[in-house]
């Protein structure tokens, strides 16, 4: 048998199956990636009667099912997304996320979007530790530990662990732009606001003596996609940080999206994802030590300042959100939502093969709808790219995308050579 990790795709009957070209849990190396869970009866294939409660709790047992059915516990969850219809239905989930999370709490990110499939009032996912890792003979590592960390420096929640790291990625919760003195959000606008949500995020990583640098992916939401350029702003004055990523010109992976609302009725919310180059314990010191973060682009997918194409670092390749854009002319393709659907997945496969992958090693995708309507037209193209329906994935509906697109898709894909120590 091979001695590399393997893309390793699993569904169990005890949650929804048949729901989409998919599946429910796709793991690789030290990572489980669920795709994200409705409030639908497994039994059924329909929504579950009742509220947002009851839609909740059934959101959370799919998941609770997916993740026993792998042989691993709730506490192995290292981050939680919840996507709501309704902003002010927050505090009745939390209720209901509490009760799953009695102890640890992972890392969490709570925002409202336009649309969810089936007319869902929620959905949830979750990313989950994979200790045995993927080696199909051979346990990889042991038993890896979670290393969550807090400090006082930035918001604290007892909802959320501000930075939850687990072999080599720090998992950071969603940054909101409170002021961790004060615990309300700063005065200002987008701009302020984004600059204190990355000043929080600052603020965990040093407590964890890790460098902003280190940040592989950044996904933004915000309440008007209008203020992108406010946002840009205060993006840039800490992208690139250290002298050494301005010499090269380095800047995470990105995703931009437009919330309906977010927590405390915020302009934006920002969340991060981080190399962990030291690794969790018991990995030996000579076997995770320095290794190297790798930005890629290339000419045949669309570029942008403020963003790097794919950010590799350890086992996963983390791609920004691909636009409907023609990479000779960066201009919209003509034609509609099937028409974009298929070139931002080919701006995917552009770049995925620009590294030596295959559209095969791809083990989340992330799909942002103007329309969530057109996700029949949009499966029609995806099946083409995916045709055994492997990554795990999740929709939503936006109410605006960058460039007035129609379709946004990002993805995260396996690295099976990994990313080597520095010499």
């Amino acid at each position: 048998m091979s001695s590399f990790n393997a893309v390793l795709a699993r569904n169990s009957e005890k949650a929804p199956t048949g729901m989409g070209p998919y599946s429910q849990t796709v793991a690789f190396s030290h990572y489980n990636n669920l795709s994200a869970q409705l409030p639908v009866d497994p039994a059924t294939g329909r929504l579950v009667a009742g509220g947002v409660k009851e839609q909740a709790e059934r959101c959370f047992k799919n998941i609770q099912e997916i993740i026993k059915s792998i042989g691993h516990e709730m506490s192995d969850v290292v981050r939680i997304t919840i996507f709501l219809q309704d902003i002010s239905d927050m505090h009745a989930v939390n209720a209901v996320y509490s009760g799953f999370f009695p102890d640890y709490v992972p890392t969490l990110t709570t925002v409202a979007v336009a649309a969810l499939p089936m007319g869902a009032l929620l959905q949830v996912e979750a990313l989950l530790s994979n200790g045995e890792g993927t080696i199909p003979n051979a346990p990889q590592a042991g038993d890896l530990i979670k290393i969550a960390s807090e400090t006082g420096h930035a918001p604290t929640s007892h909802l959320s662990t501000q930075s939850v790291a687990f072999s080599h990625y720090n998992n950071i919760s969603a940054q909101l732009p409170i002021d961790p003195e004060s615990g309300k959000l700063v005065a200002g606008g987008a701009r302020e606001q984004a600059a204190q949500c990355l000043k929080n995020i600052r603020a965990i990583l040093e407590n964890i003596a890790v460098p902003f640098d280190d940040i592989v992916k950044i996904n933004i939401f915000l309440k008007n996609l209008s203020d992108i350029e406010s946002v840009n702003e205060a993006y840039r004055a800490c992208f690139p940080d250290s002298a050494i990523a301005r010499t090269v010109g380095y800047v995470p992976a990105r995703t931009v999206a437009e919330a309906a609302a977010l927590p405390m009725d915020a302009l934006v919310q920002i969340e991060a994802v981080v190399s962990h180059g030291d690794g969790t314990p018991p990995q030996a010191v000579e076997d995770r030590h320095g290794i190297v973060i790798k930005a890629h682009n290339t000419e045949n997918a669309p570029r942008c300042p403020l963003s790097t194409q794919t950010v590799a670092f350890s086992h996963y390749n983390h791609l920004s959100a691909q636009l409907p854009l023609d990479p000779e002319t960066d201009e919209m393709v003509a034609g509609g939502v099937k028409e974009q659907a298929a070139q931002c997945l080919n701006n995917i496969k552009a770049i995925v093969e620009s590294i030596g992958h295959a559209m095969g090693d791809v083990v989340k995708v992330n799909v942002f709808l103007k329309n969530i309507a057109d996700m029949d037209a949009v499966d029609e193209v995806y099946t083409t790219f995916f045709p055994g329906g492997v990554p795990a994935r999740r929709v939503v509906g936006v109410g605006a995308l960058p460039r007035g697109a129609m379709i946004q898709i990002d993805a995260v894909v396996a690295n099976a050579e990994g990313t080597p120590p520095k010499a």
